[in-house]
Formats: C-alpha cells, sequence, structure tokens
C-alpha cells in the first residue's frame, strides 16, 4: 500500500456548478490504485511521500495545453505532464512529485455518455490511465499497449468498475 499521496485537486472551471466533476477523495483513491499497483507491477516498492496535481479544466483550457505542448489542436480527455526535477537538488531533499495531470471536464463527461459508460467509471479510467503515464507507463507500441491496458483494467476491477476498453 501506498503510504502517502497527497493529490491537489484544482477547479477551473467557468461554470463549476453545471460541470459535473468527480468528488476529491474519489479522485484520490483513483490516483493511490494507480500508483500502487504501478509499483508493485515495476517492483518500485513504496515511497512516503509523494504528491501530483489534478487540474480539471474547460476544453478552451485544455485545448491549449494541446496546442502547446502536442502540436494537435482541439480538446481532449486528459494531458500528463510528468514532473521535472530542477537541477542541483538532491533527490533526499525533494518530495516524490509524479507531475500533473490535466483533465477536461466536459470532455470526460461527453465521451462517457458517447460510449455508454457510467460517468464515475470514465473518469476513473482517465484519472487512472493519465497517472499511469506519470509513472511512466506508455502505449507507443502494441507490446507498450497491452501491459498498459491490462494493468487499467486490473485497477478497474480492483476499484470495482468494467472492462475500460469492453465494447459495450
Amino acid at each position: 500500500m501506498v503510504e502517502r499521496v497527497v493529490v491537489d485537486v484544482q477547479l477551473a472551471l467557468d461554470e463549476i456548478s453545471s460541470i459535473e466533476v468527480p468528488e476529491n477523495k474519489l479522485i484520490q483513491q483513483w490516483v493511490a490504485a494507480a500508483i500502487e499497483a504501478a509499483r508493485n507491477e515495476e517492483n518500485q516498492g513504496k515511497n512516503q511521500n509523494t504528491q501530483m496535481t489534478v487540474r480539471i479544466v474547460d476544453e478552451a483550457e485544455i485545448s491549449q495545453f494541446n496546442v502547446n505542448y502536442r502540436h494537435k489542436s482541439g480538446a481532449t480527455n486528459v494531458l500528463s505532464f510528468p514532473f521535472v526535477p530542477p537541477p542541483g537538488i538532491p533527490d533526499n531533499e525533494m518530495v516524490h512529485s509524479l507531475g500533473d495531470l490535466v483533465v477536461c471536464a466536459a470532455v470526460v463527461n461527453k465521451e462517457a455518455k458517447e460510449q455508454h459508460k457510467e460517468r464515475s467509471a470514465h473518469w476513473a479510467h482517465i484519472i487512472v490511465h493519465g497517472t499511469l503515464h506519470l509513472m511512466g507507463l506508455d502505449h507507443q507500441n502494441k507490446k507498450e499497449a497491452y501491459a498498459m491496458e491490462s494493468l487499467e483494467t486490473n485497477i478497474m476491477f480492483e476499484l470495482g468498475f468494467p472492462d475500460p476498453y469492453r465494447e459495450i
């Protein structure tokens, strides 16, 4: 079990009351499950203090991030920005930071509806998926994709959700 995971959840939405987002405690639970599973998979052991940020944004903000960092236009569901430590600071003097997830609430909610998935299940999958990217997993080739999707599916089952890759 991960000793301590601190998740700074930031809501950066103009219309906060009209956009449905999960409670912070659920986001923290999903992040912790992904971190624990990835560490077990990689035999990384425990890290007592791990932190990351989940910033929930609107389509305009995530579109700007998408253009600036991926050179792609339009909104996407989640972007992962792994933490890069500043030079010259010893590892033992820093809290282990994974980085930042930027999640577009409108896109995630729209995808859940279009894919006929329970909203909380899709949110959990997006948070788990993004966190695994911060842990160094990727899906750039078939072998990586299979490993990452298998781990995601196992995490989702442990959280009580169905296989996120199953066609409905």
